[in-house]
């Protein structure tokens, strides 16, 4: 039998990529074309998982999210609302006949509804817009008799109604004079001016119609934010299972800017005064009901004014008034957490060693921390439902997918008994032509304790890093090296997956890759993450130093004459202190970081982060601000810098990388400044991604490679 040579070429192909050798590096490109898949939303019945997953189109420089619903077991995912609007956040009603979400069809959003068929998975008949509201409506929920659906809008909190709140909005939007008059803190807060209107809870019935916009009523009016701003995760607010009464978030402390004592509060859905219930002085946040009505848990921080403390996860009796710590037994923050369907179990989330595991408490029998579940990667977003909880997980090479497994058959003293599923596989055919490096782990001594360094050295000297090689690796070659620093300053590097500071793609063009998770990171025990505050130049620059050393020492491959420094945040705070305190690096990439840390403090807006880290404002403690501000070391800058800032960046100010950029420039120092006019902390346009990248990467190979 003859054979073509087409069909050879075809046998050859299918071989290589069968064994992995067609594979590619990683793109930005493939970054870009992967879809971000949302949090779970069982159905009731327990037949499906809808979830919203977001699409970026790099051409058009926009991201757009779909509905999209897939069988519980896991089989093929498939859009639920085939539509060109953004849409977001599907919720099913408590009988599973209806579902909700969020949609950009108008502007600004609104809540939309349809009917649901559960036997078919699928939308039935049109769907209608439930609110109209001026201001906008997300974040909706159902109240758990079906009667009710509560959402979040800002508003005026000195408007009557909303046709006063049109009013207003309308005046600013036409006015000429575009002036500003404050009077107190908080005008501006991470990347836009507040105009000091609030967040509010609203209820609307399930069967409103939409053409009434004033049918919605105000839960929670007053000047007061209910939720106070935050960055994703869970809700903050909640309906009792009998849907009389609303569980919520709010600070109301008289500044705001200087406080995270964010407190829980109920008040029942038919109105009234509200009734805070919890008594820590620190944050207090995430209030879920048990599905049985008898208890309340939320997430509480004990030291006022510290939000990097640690989450505790506490539970309140509702009939006797005794609230319970369940989480003294591990050392580590709550994350997201679900009720079991029966009311005695809570399963969490918490960073453990660069990687974020699911715990289970029972709180009807001792002890109370029973199991630890998961691998290296990372978990988030839990929902509990009949017997299976439903996750996120995630890794450095693979963003986050739907999983679940039968929590009913977990074994509580082991951990072990039920498999994990994947129920959804979004991505599975992009990455399957990607060529990613594994994530290895490696431990080095900081101290002087004769343990071996690792995650149980009771001292806590041993420091964790991590490293990822190039595509195509050869142990007999020589990498130039990125050394990634972490923001926060309390976080942490591990198994996780972000498209901002991607350690797969800075790797893919031929570069080994390393992160440092140095003290104050998060993951390794309370008292480690507490060692950064009044030491930003200290510990962490010496554990930074140490593990530069040892992976120079340890991996021959590492070319330690072509390093470069790069971070973000405390990261660009940390690469400005590297620019006066070493020369080792080849270039420095410093983004969004503190150069001033005086000035600092009076551009950004949450006054308790420099007032906590800095131990007061500066008239109050100035020496320890001027002992760890970059700026006082310029004499001695020398590294090739790249600077980057964005202009609505209200936490670190752009003036931080314009005085940067200037002193390099008087100096001499070879550098470059990349600013962006439409961009905060983060960049998150995706054409600006795109520049972003290219930037660093073109800078970085400038000096290394």
């Amino acid at each position: 039998m003859k054979i073509s040579l087409a069909a050879i070429l075809l046998l050859a192909t299918s071989a290589l990529a069968q064994n992995g050798t067609a594979k590619h590096p990683f793109t930005f490109e493939d970054m870009m074309a992967l879809k971000r898949v949302g949090a779970p939303v069982p159905s009731p019945d327990g037949k499906w998982v809808a979830f919203d997953c977001e699409d970026v189109d790099l051409a058009a420089n926009t991201k757009i999210s779909h509905l999209w619903i897939v069988p519980a077991n896991g089989r093929e995912s498939r859009r639920l609302n085939p539509t060109s609007n953004h849409e977001e956040r599907p919720r099913f009603s408590p009988d599973g006949k209806r579902l909700i979400w969020t949609s950009k069809a108008t502007d600004p959003t609104q809540i939309w509804m349809c009917d649901f068929d559960a036997n078919a998975g699928a939308l039935v008949g049109k769907p209608h817009q439930l609110t109209s509201i001026s201001t906008g409506a997300d974040g909706a929920i159902w109240s758990p008799d079906g009667k009710n659906i509560v959402f979040i809008s800002k508003v005026y909190p000195d408007a009557n109604n909303d046709t006063e709140n049109k009013q207003r909005d309308e005046e600013l939007k036409k006015s000429k004079v575009k002036a500003k008059i404050f009077t107190k803190l908080f005008y501006r807060h991470w990347n836009a001016f507040t105009e000091f209107k609030r967040s509010h809870l609203f209820a609307i019935s399930a069967d409103a119609d939409s053409s009434q916009p004033n049918s919605a009523r105000d839960l929670t009016p007053g000047d007061h934010d209910v939720p106070p701003f935050n960055l994703g995760g869970q809700d903050m607010y909640a309906i009792s299972p009998d849907g009389q009464e609303l569980a919520y978030t709010s600070n109301i402390d008289e500044v705001e800017a200087t406080s995270t004592n964010n407190e829980i509060f109920v008040v029942q859905m038919a109105g009234g005064v509200p009734k805070k219930i919890s008594t820590s002085p620190g944050a207090d946040s995430t209030p879920l009901y048990s599905p049985d009505g008898k208890y309340i848990a939320w997430r509480s921080q004990a030291r006022a004014g510290f939000e990097a403390d640690k989450w505790r996860l506490f539970v309140l009796d509702r009939e006797s008034g005794k609230i319970e710590d369940l989480t003294v037994d591990i050392d580590s923050s709550v994350e997201g957490f679900a009720w079991s369907s029966d009311s005695t179990q809570i399963a969490f989330t918490a960073e453990w060693y660069g990687s974020a595991k699911i715990f289970w408490v029972c709180f009807t029998t001792q002890p109370r921390l029973r199991s630890i579940i998961g691998g290296d990667s990372s978990a988030s977003d839990l929902v509990a439902l009949n017997g299976k909880l439903y996750y996120s997980r995630a890794s450095i090479s693979a963003p986050a997918e739907i999983c679940a497994f039968a929590s009913d058959k977990v074994n509580i003293q082991t951990g072990q008994g039920s498999d994990a599923v994947r129920v959804t596989h979004m991505n599975d055919a992009l990455l399957s032509n990607i060529d990613m490096q594994p994530l290895e782990l490696f431990w080095f001594k900081v101290g002087n304790s004769q343990n071996p360094a690792g995650p149980f050295d009771p001292s806590g000297e041993s420091v964790e890093g991590f490293l990822i090689k190039p595509p195509g690796f050869d142990p007999n070659k020589k990498y130039p090296l990125k050394f990634l620093i972490h923001g926060g300053p309390q976080g942490a590097w591990g198994n996780a997956w972000t498209y901002r500071w991607n350690a797969e793609l800075f790797a893919a063009n031929g570069y080994v890759v390393v992160m440092i998770n140095f003290h104050g990171s998060t993951g390794y025990g309370q008292k480690f993450t507490d060692s950064i505050s009044g030491d930003w130049g200290g510990k962490p620059y010496v554990d930074l130093m140490k593990g530069l050393d040892y992976v120079e020492k340890t991996f021959p491959f590492i070319d330690k004459n072509r390093e470069a420094a790069l971070g973000a945040s405390y990261g660009g705070y940390m690469a400005n202190w590297l620019l006066g305190h070493m020369n080792r690096f080849k270039c420095i990439v410093s983004h969004d970081g503190v150069f001033n840390t005086e000035s600092a403090y009076g551009t950004s807006e949450e006054l308790w982060f420099p007032e906590w880290e800095f131990k007061g404002p500066p008239w109050k403690n100035r020496e320890l601000y001027r002992k760890w501000s970059p700026h006082l070391f310029a004499d001695k800058f020398k590294t090739p810098t790249l600077v980057i800032h964005g202009q609505n960046d209200y936490r670190l100010d752009v003036s931080q990388g314009f005085d940067l950029f200037t002193t390099l420039q008087r100096l001499k120092v070879p550098s470059k400044m990349l600013y962006f006019p439409d961009e905060g902390h983060w960049v998150l346009k995706p054409q600006n991604s795109r520049l972003w990248y290219k930037t660093v990467n073109d800078w970085v190979d400038q000096w290394c490679k």
